[in-house]
């Protein structure tokens, strides 16, 4: 069983950046798909940014150029870089990691981006 713990989120001003880290316990997830959803109220749970176990990456059109998504396997752990960070960027940060049939999921961190 794995555990996900995000961090990070907050308060910032349009154009600001901040860094969620999601911290793994449990299980290694060195094998794992990893990736970074958020949702807002209302809608349903959105993908942000997917990295491989191998480090290949991916982004929503939204995000490309702004976001940056990494891992660190030694320390069973995830980011999220954003810059230039947009309103519509508000949203709860979820982290997710996947093998196979199973899907773990964090509790979320709060992303707030106003003025």
């Amino acid at each position: 069983q794995v555990q996900l713990v995000e961090s990070g989120g907050g308060l910032v001003q349009p154009g600001g950046s901040l860094r969620l880290s999601c911290v793994a316990s449990g299980s290694t997830v060195r094998n794992y798909f990893m990736a970074w959803y958020r949702q807002t109220p209302g809608k349903g749970r959105e993908m942000v940014a997917t990295i491989t176990a191998l480090g290949v990456t991916n982004y929503q059109d939204s995000v490309k150029g702004r976001f940056a998504i990494s891992r660190d396997n030694a320390k069973n752990t995830m980011s999220l870089q954003m810059n230039g960070l947009k309103p519509e960027d508000t949203a709860v940060y979820y982290c997710n990691a996947l093998s196979g049939i199973q899907s773990f999921w964090g509790q979320g961190t709060q992303v707030t981006v106003s003025s």
